[in-house]
């Protein structure tokens, strides 16, 4: 039988890759991830590898570019305009935006649309608070979610850090009931240097990677795979079917 370990704290989603992210109060879960999340990148036009996106561990400044959705807020619209840090809206596939960022990276980019998302490891990410506030704590920093950007946050029954890691190989369902969203925990999250920066500055601070490190060896949260489609609300229970139990 699946056990109630929390409930869902909060729910976020990015549109445009390293970009500011946008919180909700609920969402479609999808089978690529949150209907509307990481739909957009920059792809930088010289890079020949094979992950060209522009992320924020190459140009940090893009945490402070805020995407604009649509005023009826359709859930599921990739974003129509993006607000610089200097306050200027500009139309999300115009030139004015690449030619801005591009100015901040030093070399030219293209922003792209995928219709499945640009993920790097897996299409959606869950951490619960209790983990935050701990890494928080060791770094000497306020306990700030943003730093870690995931698309759930949790707010466990039992207040325990790290304790996403005993969920791997399980199943986590956002309800009670059989119809109920849910995702199969995949991997932990390794914890890269986005976290030392500051979602409001940009600013570095190494001291939060460093205290994810000594704190549980980098790992911050879990990547899952969706495996039933549905509705994600702020507030919804969240049950754990542990790995091995039959479903």
């Amino acid at each position: 039988m699946p056990i109630e370990i929390g409930r869902v704290e909060a729910i976020s989603r990015y549109p445009v890759k390293s970009m500011r992210g946008e919180p909700l109060e609920a969402a479609n879960l999808g089978w690529h991830g949150l209907d509307g999340d990481r739909r957009l990148a920059f792809r930088r036009l010289n890079d020949r590898s094979g992950f060209p996106w522009l992320t924020a561990t190459k140009l940090p400044d893009l945490l402070l570019f805020t995407p604009c959705c649509r005023e009826d807020g359709a859930q599921g619209d990739v974003p129509t305009r993006v607000r610089t840090p200097d306050g200027e809206e500009m139309p999300v596939f115009g030139e004015d935006l690449a030619t801005e960022v591009g100015r901040r990276h030093g070399a030219p980019v293209q922003m792209m649309h995928l219709r499945h998302g640009i993920f790097d490891d897996a299409s959606i990410s869950v951490i619960a608070f209790d983990t935050v506030r701990e890494i928080a704590r060791v770094a000497g920093v306020g306990p700030d979610v943003r730093r870690f950007r995931p698309n759930i946050v949790v707010r466990l029954l039992q207040p325990v850090p790290f304790q996403e890691d005993e969920w791997l190989g399980g199943v986590l369902s956002f309800g009670d009931g059989h119809d109920d969203p849910a995702i199969t925990v995949t991997m932990h999250d390794v914890r890269c240097s986005m976290v030392n920066l500051d979602p409001d500055s940009a600013c570095p601070n190494t001291e939060v990677l460093k205290a994810a490190v000594r704190a549980n060896q980098n790992n911050a949260g879990i990547y899952g795979a969706v495996t039933r489609i549905g509705r994600l609300r702020v507030g919804q229970k969240i049950m754990l079917r542990a790995a091995g139990r039959k479903i």
